[in-house]
C-alpha cells in the first residue's frame, strides 16, 4: 500500500477517533494487517503494537482539542485510568508472544460478541429510559474502576483501545454517543501510552524487518497520523451533528467492517 493511500486511510482514521472514540483502532488494526501480510502471521502482531502508536498520538490530540467541561465527566477518576494504565502494559507485554492465530481470532470473536451484545440488550442502539438507568452507572459515568484493569488488558491485548467497551457502558449510562466518543479518547489514552512503551522496547518472537521499531511499524503510523491529525482537530473543534440513532448504528456497522476485514486477512 503506497503512503499516499495511507494519508487517506489516516483520514478514516481521524473521523473514527473523533466521532466513535476508536482512536483507530478498528481501522489501524485491519489495515496494517494487510500491509504486512508479508510478516505471515506475524502481521496481526506488528499490527496491534502499530495500532497503539497510533491511537496514542490522536487520542492526545483529540483530548487536547476537547472542551473542560466534557472531560470534566471523568474529573477525579485517579483509579480508573491507573487501572487502565497497568492493564494495557499487561496485555502488550502478553501480546508480544501470544500466539498469532489467538490475536487474530480473539479480535475477530471480541468485535463480534460486542455487536451482538449491542444490537441485542438495550441502552445501545435502543437508549433506556431515565428510570431505568442506575444511579451507580451515572455516578461512575458507566465505567467502574475496578473494570480498568480488564479493559485496559483486552484492549492493549487485542490493539484495540478499549473504546469498544467504555463507549457502550458511557451510552447505558445516559450519554449521547458524541460525549460517550468523546470521553473514550483519554482513556483510551491511558491504555496505549504503557502499551506502547512494551511494544517499543519489545518484539516478542519477530523476525528482524526494515521499518520495524520493535514490533511497531513506524512508517505506516507516521502516514495514517499525518492524514488523521488534521480531521481529529478539525472535527473536534467543528463537530458535525449527527442524529444519536444514525450515529450509533453507524458505530455497530464499523465494527463489523473491521472483524470482517481481519478476518479474511492473511
Amino acid at each position: 500500500m503506497s503512503f499516499a493511500l495511507l494519508l487517506l486511510v489516516g483520514l478514516a482514521v481521524g473521523i473514527t477517533t473523533v466521532l466513535f472514540g476508536f482512536g483507530g483502532g478498528f481501522v489501524t488494526v485491519p489495515v496494517i494487517t494487510l500491509i504486512d501480510a508479508s510478516l505471515g502471521g506475524d502481521g496481526v502482531r506488528v499490527a496491534t503494537a502499530t495500532s497503539a502508536l497510533v491511537m496514542l498520538v490522536n487520542a492526545v490530540v483529540a483530548t487536547a482539542a476537547t472542551s473542560r467541561s466534557v472531560l470534566g465527566g471523568l474529573g477525579g477518576r485517579r483509579g480508573l485510568f491507573a487501572l487502565l494504565a497497568v492493564g494495557g502494559a499487561a496485555g502488550a507485554a502478553a501480546s508480544r508472544f501470544a500466539p498469532v492465530a489467538l490475536l487474530k481470532w480473539g479480535f475477530v470473536a471480541y468485535i463480534v460478541l460486542t455487536i451482538a451484545d449491542l444490537v441485542v440488550r438495550p441502552g445501545f442502539l435502543r437508549p433506556l429510559p431515565p428510570h431505568r438507568i442506575a444511579g451507580a452507572a451515572v455516578r461512575t459515568g458507566g465505567v467502574p474502576d475496578w473494570l480498568g484493569l480488564p479493559i485496559g488488558t483486552v484492549a492493549a491485548f487485542l490493539g484495540v483501545g478499549g473504546s469498544v467497551m467504555t463507549v457502550p457502558m458511557m451510552r447505558r449510562a445516559g450519554a449521547s454517543m458524541q460525549i460517550a466518543a468523546a470521553l473514550a479518547n483519554p482513556l483510551t489514552l491511558a491504555i496505549v501510552l504503557p502499551a506502547l512503551i512494551v511494544s517499543l522496547c519489545t518484539s516478542g518472537a519477530l523476525p528482524h524487518s526494515e521499518g520495524l521499531i520493535g514490533s511497531v511499524d513506524v512508517v505506516s503510523a507516521v502516514a495514517l497520523l499525518l492524514g488523521s491529525i488534521p480531521v481529529v482537530i478539525l472535527l473536534r473543534r467543528r463537530p458535525p451533528r449527527i442524529p444519536d440513532r444514525v450515529h450509533s448504528w453507524t458505530y455497530v456497522a464499523l465494527l463489523a467492517t473491521a472483524a470482517t476485514t481481519v478476518a479474511v486477512a492473511g
